[in-house]
């Protein structure tokens, strides 16, 4: 029991590390949690911990297979990430900012998990990432605690996502709708430098 509490932890560890970094999910957590609230920040980022879950069950089981089709289709994810983050940019930049509204509407959260898991699984940084943590970090015996690291991964992940989405909830009454603009167009900068930075190691691959 004490070496599966262990595990866990490792995993919860794990899942704080490849959560933390900020990317194109945690940007759209954060734009979200200003403009929506708590509830629709939370919702994207579970769907980017059950990607980061998913890719950990991958790389801890070992299941080749899928690695190989993943590994194999990184230029086609390349394609579709940078396509995928630079139409979010343009949406961020073309977005007319409104004032913060007192009590934000979540809207639909499923929708919200849905980009979340969109934007995650179509990281060829991050898929690659977490095959590299879990493999030299995992140290598992078998299926079982395979599954534990696993799930501590996506607690971990979890955890940092209620604390980024949280902490921006707290702020976003200091908010007004001028940073909102900025904000938009910040978030759009970075995420067409993401996509643009896709879209470049996909035609390095193809020269």
């Amino acid at each position: 029991m004490l070496e599966e509490m262990g595990i866990l932890w490792r995993g919860m560890v794990l899942g704080l590390i490849i959560a933390a970094p900020v990317g194109p999910t945690g940007l759209l957590c954060i734009r979200r949690s200003l403009e929506r609230g708590l509830a629709t920040g939370f919702a994207t980022g579970i769907g980017a911990a059950i990607a980061d879950a998913g890719f950990s069950a991958i790389a801890a089981f070992g299941i080749t297979a899928v690695l190989d089709i993943i590994t194999g289709n990184i230029l086609a994810l390349q394609i579709v990430g940078g396509l995928f983050l630079l139409g979010v940019a343009v949406h961020s930049f073309l977005r007319d900012p409104k004032p913060l509204t007192a009590v934000p509407v979540a809207g639909n959260l499923p929708a919200s998990v849905a980009t979340g898991l969109l934007f995650t699984i179509t990281n060829p940084v991050t898929i690659l990432g977490i095959g590299t943590i879990v493999v030299s970090f995992g140290h598992t015996k078998g299926p079982a605690q395979d599954a534990t690291l696993v799930a501590g991964i996506f607690l971990g992940s979890l955890l940092w996502w209620a604390i980024l989405c949280g902490g921006v909830t707290l702020l976003r009454r200091r908010v007004t709708g001028n940073s909102v603009h900025w904000i938009n167009i910040g978030t759009g900068i970075l995420l067409a430098a993401l996509g643009l930075y896709a879209l470049a190691g996909a035609v390095r691959t193809l020269i």
